[in-house]
């Protein structure tokens, strides 16, 4: 039986690359019925497409959102800086779904406040940390999956995380000089929001800050390339979901690969999407 979710936030499943972990995506999903759903940025890392990577659950995973839209789930797709590409198609409103840059969402307690988060990056100001950093922390991924494919499952081991902890100590530098949980928060009750979730940084948590006598509600989604996790808001509560790993990627699916370039992928996005139009 599927659980009852108000609103699903989801974010940063990098799909396109070798550690986004598209089939645990599914499994969850499935698990699930959201009368709401938040793609808050990075759903198809097209920043880092050249590497001509598109597994079939890749696909999948875009095809099961495709048909979500078609039975008119109500979904908003935030653009992140992987896939701020699809900023040209801002406002893009099919049925219940639409492109935006942000979202504020009413509940019972109060106004939520969504998007991606890379406006607060330090790393973002500074090219070359965050070309070095994407360079490093990417590798990392293949080397992790290839590890833990032919070496460590064979040998019975626990997964390893390289990658997650180069990654965490590369966002703790990146946090450090942004200040990104807090400047998040200030600028939610600057803007007069009690809740401001937020994404980008793949560090799932609910943080609450007390900014000038008022209490801000900071949350992050965080990610699907190894936090595994998402937001849910069930009956006025928010809380984080932590997935179990169900290790159908660990075989991964090389003999189902498909080659595309980004150009050939976004054309087939674009295509899916007028076909959703004319229905």
């Amino acid at each position: 039986m599927k659980r009852n979710l108000d609103i699903l936030v989801i974010s940063d499943l990098h799909l396109g690359t070798y550690g986004s972990e598209a089939d645990e995506v599914l499994s969850y999903l499935k698990t699930i019925e959201a009368k709401k759903i938040v793609i808050n940025g990075d759903f198809v890392d097209i920043l880092l497409f050249k590497k001509k990577y598109w597994p079939n659950s890749h696909m999948k995973v875009v095809k099961y959102f495709l048909d979500l839209i078609s039975e008119g789930k109500e979904i908003y797709y935030i653009v992140g800086n992987h896939d701020e590409l699809l900023r040209k198609f801002l406002n893009y409103k099919i049925q219940n779904f639409q492109i935006v840059n942000q979202l504020v969402l009413d509940t019972d307690e109060g106004k939520v406040w969504i998007f991606h988060g890379d406006v607060f990056d330090f790393s973002i100001q500074t090219q070359w940390i965050t070309k070095f950093a994407g360079f490093v922390y990417d590798y990392m991924i293949m080397f992790n999956s290839w590890l833990n494919k032919k070496i460590v499952k064979p040998l019975g081991g626990k997964r390893l995380n390289f990658s997650k902890a180069i990654k965490a100590n590369v966002k703790t530098a990146v946090k450090y000089f942004s200040n990104f949980e807090k400047l998040a928060a200030e600028t939610a009750k600057k803007n007069g929001y009690k809740y401001v979730v937020l994404g980008h940084i793949h560090s799932p948590k609910i943080e609450s800050f007390d900014i000038d006598g008022n209490e801000i509600i900071y949350m992050n989604s965080g990610d699907w390339l190894e936090s595994l996790s998402s937001l849910e808001y069930i009956d006025n509560e928010w809380s984080i979901y932590n997935h179990i790993r169900t290790e159908t990627k660990f075989n991964n699916d090389e003999g189902s690969r498909i080659e595309m370039t980004n150009k050939e992928l976004y054309k087939d996005l674009i295509d899916e999407f007028k076909i959703l139009k004319d229905k």
